[in-house]
């Protein structure tokens, strides 16, 4: 069942395309990837689909409501979060706090109480491990840290869509492993469907369950990673030449 639907989506910026007619149908609890070359359209479309960036024609969907000009917060009450490469972070609050913040303003239904919301914080710092670093101040995290707060604060408001950009780039390959599976339990053990942009194609091939390939703002290809990352036309336009296998 369909959880997300895109039709023929579009946003020009000063007339040229940047997402060009995109449709698309998103399954709930599936972990989806969007790849393709710098310039693809792939964060211009989930700005779409969170609110950040009005399309310029199309519709979005979202659980059977239309959400295509709806503003930002309220598409966030709604059940869709996002977590940005550059975290949106509140410098001036503690890793818990910026937490709370999520799990007491996330969502529309049953606010929490501010004692209920800090529950619900260290029960997301436990599942991105820093519990322990609670009291500390943002800027005593590192980056990938404050990703990892970012992706905290979106659970907190227990999303039914997550919408991921380039979380794991400049990462390292333990980094990258341990968000791996932070995604994949995400959707597992929370039941967060998944809408992830990203360049590091060991995580695609280990994690996606689909891909979808953005190519000049079109839907080049959509399947399963191992048969769309053999496709001739996503190798030309997108790998170069080189198929991956375990990269």
């Amino acid at each position: 069942m369909a959880i997300l639907e895109l039709d023929d989506v579009h946003k020009h910026f000063g007339g040229l395309p940047a997402v060009d007619g995109v449709t698309l149908e998103v399954d709930d609890g599936e972990i989806l990837a969007i790849v393709g070359p710098n310039g693809a359209g792939k964060s211009t479309l989930l700005k779409t689909i969170i609110g950040l960036i009005e399309p310029t024609s199309g519709s979005i969907a979202f659980e059977d409501v239309d959400i295509t000009r709806m503003a930002t917060h309220r598409v966030r009450q709604r059940g869709v979060a996002m977590v940005l490469q550059t975290p949106r972070v509140f410098p001036s609050l503690t890793v818990r706090e910026n937490v709370v913040v999520g799990a007491m303003f996330g969502k529309k239904s049953e606010r929490l109480s501010e004692s209920d919301a800090y529950v619900e914080a260290d029960v997301m710092l436990d599942f991105v491990d820093l519990r322990d670093k609670g009291q500390f101040g943002i800027e005593q995290l590192n980056l990938h840290e404050q990703r990892y707060v970012d992706l905290a604060r979106a659970l907190a408001g227990r999303p039914r869509l997550l919408l991921l950009d380039e979380v794991m780039a400049g990462l390292n390959p333990t980094e990258t492993n341990l968000s791996i599976s932070m995604v994949r339990a995400a959707r597992d053990r929370l039941g967060v469907t998944i809408i992830w942009v990203e360049h590091v194609m060991k995580a695609v091939m280990s994690l996606a369950e689909r891909v979808a390939v953005l190519d000049f703002g079109r839907l080049l290809a959509d399947g399963d990673p191992e048969s769309v990352m053999r496709d001739p036309a996503v190798i030309e336009a997108y790998l170069g030449g080189d198929a991956p296998t375990d990269a």
